[in-house]
């Protein structure tokens, strides 16, 4: 799927928005764009509009951008890329624990945003392929993107169910950090390898006994991970 037929940008620079709005119309010409700066306006809009994506600030003059995102994920799991000035560690670890897909800081680059956007709706059309993917007792759904083994039913974020895929799919050979990061993102950028550590780290929280001792998603120190069959 290359079609983005609507997507919400919510912030509050009119110049960003412009700047957001023809870059999309670089590649996607006939996409709709819903923007607005208020947090309460774009919850509003999430929920009637159904957008393919949404773009959002973390400045916004209402509420912050991390609580918008908190909000919007109780009831929808539309892809978020969070588009900001905040370069802080904790802030892009904070976006992504609160469901951001992405996260790319401003001033962003045309072609860099064009494929991260790719990139989710690529992924969103993936969901197509609702066969679950199935190694002994452990199973996982693409499509509502959960995980079933033994007695646990556990909800995963897109990206964190895209991770796990590869893992599975490659199971028992490690998949290095290049090669993952050009699977989830679409191309590699050594920005997102902390990015991916984070979502790795979720992963296990979610996953493992002990996420300190893993056993499930191991580390192949300096290359990447590889996925273990939970016993």
């Amino acid at each position: 799927m290359n079609k983005l037929q609507k997507v919400l940008i919510i912030e509050d620079s009119t110049e960003i928005i412009e700047a957001v709005s023809f870059t999309i119309g670089i590649r996607w010409q006939k996409a709709k764009i819903l923007s607005t700066g208020s947090g309460i306006k774009a919850l509003a809009i999430v929920e009637k509009e159904n957008p393919d994506i949404v773009i959002l600030d973390l400045g916004l003059h209402d509420m912050s951008g991390f609580e918008v995102l908190k909000r919007i994920r109780v009831f929808s799991q539309v892809p978020v890329i969070i588009l900001t000035v905040r370069s802080d560690e904790e802030d892009i670890v904070k976006g992504i624990e609160f469901g951001a897909n992405d996260y790319i800081v401003k001033p962003f680059r045309q072609m860099e945003l064009l494929s991260r956007i790719h990139n989710q709706i690529r992924g969103k059309s993936n969901e197509g392929n609702d066969s679950p993917l199935l190694e002994g007792s452990f199973q996982l759904h693409p499509v509502t993107h959960e995980v079933i083994f033994g007695q646990k039913n556990i909800q995963l974020t897109p990206i964190e169910s895209s991770l796990l895929s590869v893992l599975i799919n490659n199971k028992g050979h490690v998949v290095t950090h290049v090669n993952l990061i050009n699977e989830i993102w679409g191309s590699y950028d050594p920005d997102l390898v902390y990015s991916l550590k984070v979502h790795i780290r979720r992963l296990r929280q979610k996953l493992e006994k002990d996420p300190s001792n893993p056993t499930i998603i191991l580390t192949k120190i300096g290359l990447g991970y590889y996925f273990k069959l939970p016993e």
